[in-house]
C-alpha cells in the first residue's frame, strides 16, 4: 500500500469531537491532524469510523490508523482525489518542518550533553584533588593529636613532665625552665590574648582563600601547628603552676607546723595555770574547813553566796559587781577591827576569832595580790588565744568564790 493511496485517520478518544468532518481529541490537536479524509464505514457518535484501517503508530495520547484509499473508494462514498493529494502534501511538509526542528533540538541537546560531560570530568578531577588535600590534612591532624596525646601522658608523670618542659635543678639556683628563668621569676598567669580572635580570623581567611589547593593546605597545616604549639605551651605553663602550687603548699605546711607548736606551748602554759588554780582551790577548801563553824550561824548568807557564785560563772559583768562587794568587804573588815577595839573587855571570848580575822585579813590581801597577777596573765593569754577565754573565766570565778568566803567570815564575825 503506497503513501499516495492512503491517509491518516485519528481514532476518537474519550474526549473526541467531530469538527468539519475531522475526528480530533481536542482543540490543541488540530495542528497535528491538519488533514482530512472522508470516512467510510459506520457513522458513530456523530463521526465516521474508518473501515479496514491498520494501526501503525501509538504516541501515548492518540492512536493513528493507516487506511487504504481503495477501501474508502469501495465504501460507496464520493471521494475527491485532488483534495486528498493536496492535504497529503501539506501534511508531508509539516512533518518535514517538525523533523528539522526536532533535529536542531537534538543537536542542541547533544552540545549541551558534551558540555555537561566535560564539566563532570573537571568536577571529578577537582573533587579528587580536594579529597587528597583533605586526606593529607586528616593524617597531619591525626599525627599532631598523637603527639599531643603522648605529650599529655608525659605531663602526667612528674619527672618526665619536668624533662619534657626543659625544667632543670641547678645547684645554688634551684629550678629553672628551658629559657633559663629561675623559679622565683615564673608567672602563674597564662597569656590568653593569643588564643582569641586572631586564630578564628586566620581560619576564616583560609576557608575563603582563592589560591591553589597546595597553598591552602600549607596555610591550614601552619595554623594547626600554631595551635598545637599553643596547647603545648599551655601544658608547660600548667606544669610550672603545679610546681609553684606544690612549693606554696610546702611553705603553708611549715607555717601550720609552727602554729601547732605555738598552740602546744600555749596549752602547756594553760595547764600550768590550771595546776596553780587547783592549788588555790585546795587552799580555799582548807579555809572552808576553818569556817565550817560559822556557816551554821549565817545560813542565809551562804545561800546568797551560792547565788553569787552562779551569777559570777555566767558573765564577766557579775565579776565587776563581786569586785565592788570585795571592796565593801574590806571596808567592813576595817570597821570590824574598830569594833574589836571597843570589845577589848571580851578579849578572852573573842581571842580565837580575832586571830582568825587577822589571819583572814592577811590571807585576803595575799589572795587579792595573787588575783590581780592572775588576771593580768589571763588577759594576756586571752589576747593570744581567744578560744581559751571560757576556761580562764571559770578559774577566775573560783578565785572570786574565795573572796566571797572571806566576806562570809567577816559577816559572821560582825554577828558574833
Amino acid at each position: 500500500m503506497s503513501l499516495a493511496c492512503c491517509t491518516w485517520i485519528h481514532k476518537a478518544g474519550r474526549r473526541g469531537e467531530v469538527i468539519a468532518g475531522y475526528l480530533v481529541d481536542d482543540m490543541a490537536e488540530r495542528s497535528k491532524v491538519d488533514y482530512c479524509c472522508f470516512l467510510a464505514g459506520a457513522k458513530v457518535a456523530g463521526g465516521w469510523w474508518a473501515a479496514g484501517a491498520e494501526k501503525v503508530v501509538a504516541d501515548g495520547l492518540t492512536e493513528w490508523y493507516l487506511l487504504d484509499l481503495q477501501t474508502v473508494m469501495a465504501s460507496g462514498e464520493d471521494f475527491d482525489l485532488s483534495t486528498l493529494k493536496f492535504q497529503l502534501s501539506q501534511t508531508q511538509s509539516m512533518w518535514k518542518e517538525d523533523m528539522e526542528r526536532s533535529q536542531s533540538q537534538i543537536d542542541d541537546l547533544q552540545g549541551k550533553l558534551e558540555e555537561v560531560k566535560a564539566f563532570i570530568h573537571g568536577s571529578e578531577e577537582d573533587a579528587r584533588k580536594e579529597l587528597e588535600v583533605l586526606w593529607r590534612r586528616v593524617k597531619t591532624t591525626a599525627t599532631l593529636l598523637t603527639y599531643l596525646k603522648s605529650k599529655a601522658r608525659l605531663m602526667a608523670v612528674p619527672h618526665l613532665a619536668h624533662t619534657s618542659c626543659g625544667i632543670k635543678q641547678l645547684d645554688g639556683v634551684g629550678l629553672v625552665d628551658k629559657n633559663g628563668v629561675p623559679f622565683s621569676g615564673w608567672s602563674k598567669n597564662i597569656d590568653i590574648s593569643s588564643f582569641d580572635n586572631p586564630d578564628e580570623e586566620s581560619w576564616i581567611g583560609i576557608s575563603h582563600q582563592h589560591g591553589s589547593l597546595d597553598e591552602q593546605d600549607g596555610a591550614y597545616i601552619g595554623e594547626v601547628l600554631k595551635n598545637v604549639q599553643m596547647v603545648t605551651d599551655v601544658m608547660e605553663t600548667l606544669v610550672k603552676r603545679v610546681l609553684m602550687a606544690e612549693s606554696e603548699t610546702a611553705i603553708e605546711k611549715k607555717k601550720v607546723t609552727l602554729g601547732q607548736e605555738e598552740i602546744n606551748k600555749k596549752v602547756v602554759q594553760i595547764e600550768s595555770m590550771s595546776m596553780k588554780l587547783e592549788e588555790m582551790e585546795r587552799f580555799t577548801l582548807g579555809t572552808n574547813g576553818i569556817l565550817n563553824e560559822m556557816r551554821q550561824r549565817v545560813e542565809d548568807l551562804v545561800q546568797e553566796t551560792s547565788r553569787q557564785r552562779q551569777r559570777a560563772a555566767e558573765n564577766e559583768q557579775e565579776l565587776c559587781r563581786v569586785k565592788q562587794d570585795f571592796e565593801s568587804l574590806k571596808t567592813y573588815v576595817s570597821s570590824l577591827i574598830n569594833v574589836r577595839e571597843t570589845l577589848l573587855s571580851s578579849e578572852k571570848q573573842f581571842q580565837t576569832i580575832e586571830r582568825l580575822f587577822e589571819r583572814l585579813v592577811a590571807k585576803t590581801t595575799q589572795l587579792e595580790s595573787e588575783k590581780m597577777q592572775k588576771e593580768t596573765e589571763v588577759h594576756k593569754l586571752m589576747e593570744e588565744n581567744m578560744r581559751l577565754t571560757t576556761l580562764l573565766d571559770k578559774k577566775e570565778a573560783q578565785l572570786l568564790a574565795m573572796n566571797e568566803q572571806c566576806k562570809v567570815m567577816a559577816l559572821s564575825a560582825s554577828n558574833i
